[in-house]
């Protein structure tokens, strides 16, 4: 054989040699050369911004910073709603809560008019599509609340922790922290004086206020430590590295103005993740990002799909970039009837109050129960000692649009939305938020769920009664670090 011909032999295996290794199927080459990462989906409720690495004063939160540190950071992310089911309705199927008939908060059968529906469209929870992947999925302690607003028959997950999964199977496991949700667990190990937090302006600049609120702040810090815990498992174990880390919250604050609310407050929440190789450190990331993105994103980097296309967009490519507009709703909260519309964008909000009839404050068992800055504020409010920037949200009725300029009124004071320099611009955001009501099907509210619900009568107690009810606040709002004491409204 001459030397030519061998050059040609040789050349011809090397050109030979890529096609060989591609012969394999698509899906063993994949799980060959990049196995499946595990995904780990940390959720606090009830908790916005409230972090130190979103620049929270007073609190210390170095494990949740540490994850925002090594991955990204969203600073313009929101619920899809302003309560706990609905959201977690939304999140579970990837799809708005109004598009799959969850949007009524605390849907139980057998409630008149409200009982759970299965899912329609064919829509599964994405937990069984990653369970159709391969993946192992399951629901962690502290706490297994799923709070889903649909019937669905079979295993919506498959265990209580990872470590039941089969020997290199992938997982998915959800581990929601209940301790930012009320009552709050005052901090034994890092105190909050109340000289160390900032109010927001509509509230009340009282030591009652700023010690309700310090006493969240060390709810989270306990938190903070319980999600190291479980990060330094992570790491003890050898899964770190293939692991994609997700931190949300699964809708706003529970403080007046807050959860139940379209405001910023009730459905700003942190969305933070980290993916070691995959994730650039220290990314910051001002897109405008809805919680329905996670499950887009978690179903892409698993490999899976869903049948019905997703409302959301996957949070890790620069699709996320180019969009406009988040969008959110409140309907039933308990049996508080009221509902709300939201459409937000860099700079703007419009807030259309499809029952303008009834208060912010109308009467809701659980706020009463469970605010103290609400008792708070209806003293005051009765005794007439609000600003007026405090005092619009005691108001008997709503306006019907609220527009907000965001950008430079981040604390949705000063309602725009009769402004005529503004007319435009409430033109335009209103047009888009009708047409996206009319892509997600939502049916507004009928004349029974107008005149339903709990009494709408405002205000809901005397001021005799609302001080007697701040009064059985008092002693739990401030009660030592340690100290045991029963809730004044829990029984």
């Amino acid at each position: 054989m001459n030397r030519n011909h061998t050059i040609m032999k040789i050349s011809f295996i090397f050109l030979l040699l890529p096609l060989v290794m591609c012969s394999c199927s698509p899906g063993e080459e994949k799980d060959r050369r990049s196995p499946k990462p595990n995904i780990l989906w940390i959720m606090l409720e009830d908790w916005g911004y409230q972090l130190s690495c979103y620049g929270e004063p007073g609190i210390n939160t170095p494990n949740i910073d540490e994850i925002a540190a090594q991955g990204i950071r969203f600073t313009r992310s929101f619920a899809t709603s302003s309560v706990c089911s609905p959201s977690r309705s939304a999140m579970m199927t990837g799809f708005h809560q109004n598009y799959i008939g969850a949007h009524q908060h605390r849907t139980r059968n057998g409630e008149s008019g409200f009982d759970k529906a299965p899912l329609p469209h064919g829509i599964k929870p994405f937990t069984r599509l990653l369970q159709q992947e391969g993946y192992f999925t399951c629901f962690m302690k502290p706490s297994r609340k799923t709070d889903l607003n649909f019937s669905y028959k079979g295993d919506i997950y498959q265990g209580k922790d990872w470590s039941e999964r089969k020997e290199g199977q992938p997982f998915f496991a959800q581990v929601t922290f209940g301790g930012t949700h009320r009552r709050w667990k005052r901090d034994m190990l890092d105190p909050i004086d109340i000289s160390e937090v900032v109010l927001p302006p509509y509230y009340p600049q009282t030591d009652l206020a700023k010690r309700d609120w310090a006493n969240g702040l060390e709810a989270a810090q306990i938190v903070d430590r319980q999600i190291g815990e479980l990060l330094d498992r992570l790491e003890s174990e050898g899964l770190a590295d293939n692991t994609l880390v997700f931190i949300i919250g699964d809708n706003g604050r529970c403080m007046p103005r807050g959860k139940q609310f379209l405001y910023d407050g009730g459905i700003q929440v942190p969305i933070i993740a980290r993916w070691p190789g995959k994730i650039k450190t220290g990314t910051v990331s001002d897109a405008m990002v809805m919680t329905i993105d996670i499950t887009k994103t978690i179903l892409d980097v698993a490999g899976a799909r869903s049948a019905h296309p997703l409302h959301g967009k996957n949070l890790l490519e620069h699709e996320i970039n180019d969009r406009k507009y988040i969008f959110a709703a409140r309907d039933k909260m308990d049996s508080t009837h009221d509902a709300m519309r939201a459409i937000r964008s860099a700079k703007y909000k419009l807030i259309h109050n499809l029952m303008p009839e009834r208060a912010y404050c109308q009467f809701n068992t659980y706020k009463e129960e469970n605010y103290p800055v609400l008792a708070l504020l209806n003293v005051m409010n009765l005794q007439g000692q609000l600003s007026p920037e405090q005092a619009g949200f005691m108001a008997a009725t709503k306006p019907e649009y609220e527009l907000y300029d965001v950008q430079n009124d981040p604390y949705e004071l000063y309602n725009l939305a009769d402004n005529e320099t503004y007319a435009g611009i409430k033109k335009e955001l209103l047009s888009e938020l009708e047409k996206w009501r009319e892509q997600i099907g939502d049916t507004g509210v009928s004349q029974e769920f107008r005149q339903g619900g709990w009494p709408a009568d405002y205000p809901t107690r005397t001021l005799t009664e609302w001080k007697k009810h701040l009064k059985g606040f008092e002693p739990w709002v401030f009660r030592e670090p340690g100290t045991k004491m029963k809730h004044p409204y829990h029984k």
